[in-house]
């Protein structure tokens, strides 16, 4: 028989999933939000250094990647197909899983700057719903370019595609959201996409923090444009 055989591969990944530490770690991450070492070996109820060996095990059989992000090292699962088998897993046992709840400052939660661009809940919801759009090709690693309709959409809403394109900076890639644990819009890009905001008055900056308040006609304009409501 092949190492590579089909069946030693199921077997492998079955025995992977198939330890309650494990389990209690791809299960809070079904939810789609990326969590850190820290906070996964307090889900799984063992120490750190317990948790590291079962997260490399994890990626070993390819169930979870991380994202480095500053000092911090954020696990996800490793694409639908997994969080689809765990899902058909969680059917089977008849469970339910408990939903990621931040612990960001409420005011935080919703808008704020994250260096200079969009993060929150908004930044977030604007980096899927225009990922759904097909603005997006998939560059390497986390880095984001845009289709033909991308830069038209960009376009049409204010962005000077071709001067962004052209500053001393990354121009687009996925920064992942602090709060939400889902990646938004940054580099020159997403500065470019705050400035839109806050010049059609979508949002408003508070003078003291990061923190940025969606006005009454950026929620009217989000809503109408997007799709997207607070």
């Amino acid at each position: 028989m092949k190492v590579d055989d089909p069946d030693r591969v199921i077997s492998r990944i079955a025995a992977a999933i198939g330890e309650p530490a494990r389990v209690r770690i791809l299960y809070s991450l079904l939810d789609g939000h990326a969590r850190t070492s820290t906070e996964l070996a307090a889900v799984a109820d063992v120490t750190p250094s317990t948790t590291s060996v079962h997260l490399n095990r994890l990626k070993t059989e390819r169930l979870v990647k991380v994202v480095v992000q500053g000092k911090h090292r954020y696990y996800s699962l490793n694409g639908s197909d997994v969080a689809n088998a765990l899902e058909a897993l969680s059917l089977v046992a008849g469970d339910s899983q408990k939903k990621f709840v931040p612990t960001t400052p409420t005011r935080l939660i919703l808008a704020r700057t994250c260096y200079d661009h969009l993060a929150g809940r908004l930044g977030v919801s604007l980096f899927s719903h225009f990922a759904e759009l097909g603005w997006f090709a998939k560059g390497a690693g986390n880095e984001c370019e845009l289709s033909a309709s991308g830069s038209e959409g960009f376009t049409n809403l204010g962005v000077d595609v071709a001067q962004t394109r052209v500053t001393r900076r990354r121009f687009a890639y996925e920064c992942l959201d602090w709060s939400e644990r889902k990646p938004h819009l940054a580099g020159a890009l997403g500065a470019a996409l705050l400035s839109v905001a806050l010049k059609k008055k979508w949002i408003e900056q508070d003078l003291d923090s990061r923190a940025l308040e969606v006005t009454k006609a950026g929620r009217r304009d989000l809503a109408a444009r997007f799709g997207i409501k607070f």
